[in-house]
């Protein structure tokens, strides 16, 4: 990110604030920035995608593996064809899963490939 995109979001909050709030956390600058920027649908689906393993369980994580998010899907390799049978029996819980994480509404359907 460049310093000219930082640079005109601390004007754009010293504008509409009246100065600078010495409290704000960074984190919620790069959110307002990765949204202003068109990015934050992505990044929401990029941290689904980190936290697979979590989300399945050691078990299933073990024979799956998230790849990528783009637009409002998860593709997700598995093992073999019996693992993408057994996960596609499974994705309506998962998704549920996937939701009750910050930002993970952004995942509509998961699509396995082995």
């Amino acid at each position: 990110m460049s310093l000219n995109v930082l640079f005109c979001y601390d004007m754009v909050a010293k504008r509409k604030t009246g100065g600078f709030d010495h409290s704000a956390r960074v984190g919620t600058f790069l959110d307002k920035i990765f949204s202003g920027l068109g990015l934050s649908r992505n990044l929401a689906g990029w941290k689904i995608v980190t936290k697979w393993p979590d989300i399945v369980g050691p078990k299933n994580a073990e024979h799956s593996r998230a790849l990528r998010f783009s637009e409002d899907t998860l593709l997700v390799k598995v093992t073999d064809a019996v693992w993408r049978q057994e996960l596609s029996l499974e994705s309506d819980r998962i998704l549920k899963e996937i939701h009750k994480e910050p930002g993970g509404k952004v995942v509509k359907k998961i699509h396995f490939v082995s």
